[in-house]
């Protein structure tokens, strides 16, 4: 994977902000209807994980800045509660905490329905999916679904990184893509 500081990435100036507070995005704003990029993640074991790696079921990418937060952990909660629901989908929550971390809140909180990437390594997701937060080296607050041939079919990114995404939304759009009720 590429290291996005030497080839001089797409910047988003003040595309969100943080108590208000303007900062820079990295990479592209993605919009319904593009093809999901790649992208180099590592799993709780420390195995890399690319997008082909997730499989081909539709799936949520619900990105978050730090699971020790109180937003990040409400929704990485809710999307926990709803995969448990889901036959036919996969949730993902990425965020650049180490893997040791994310697999502490993930014991410590009881989170076993959904998938933890970490994209600490080289933060490809983040540029590669417009949620690298220049500034700060973290992801912003953003939600993909993808279909099973891995094209994106809604996307959230939140304006002020402390506000709760729209989850009925996103899980309404999982939901139309698998047929469930």
């Amino acid at each position: 994977m590429a290291n996005f500081f030497l080839e001089g990435p797409m910047e988003r100036k003040a595309a969100v902000t943080l108590r208000g507070n303007p900062l820079t995005l990295i990479g592209p704003e993605l919009k319904v209807g593009d093809p999901a990029p790649d992208f180099e993640c590592v799993d709780l074991t420390m195995k890399p994980v690319t997008l082909a790696g997730t499989g081909n079921n539709v799936r949520i990418f619900s990105v978050v800045p730090s699971l020790d937060t109180p937003v990040c952990d409400a929704q990485t909660k809710r999307f926990n509660d709803a995969a448990g629901k889901l036959t036919a989908a996969d949730i993902y929550t990425i965020s650049v905490d180490l893997p040791f971390g994310q697999k502490r809140y993930c014991n410590t909180f009881g989170i076993d329905n959904l998938k933890m990437l970490s994209d600490h390594r080289n933060v490809s997701f983040g540029s590669n999916y417009g949620t690298l937060i220049k500034e700060l080296r973290i992801e912003t607050r953003a939600i993909f679904v993808l279909d099973r041939n891995n094209v994106i079919r809604y996307v959230e990114y939140l304006k002020e990184v402390g506000e709760h995404p729209n989850y009925e939304r996103a899980l309404e759009a999982v939901k139309a893509l698998t047929g469930a009720a």
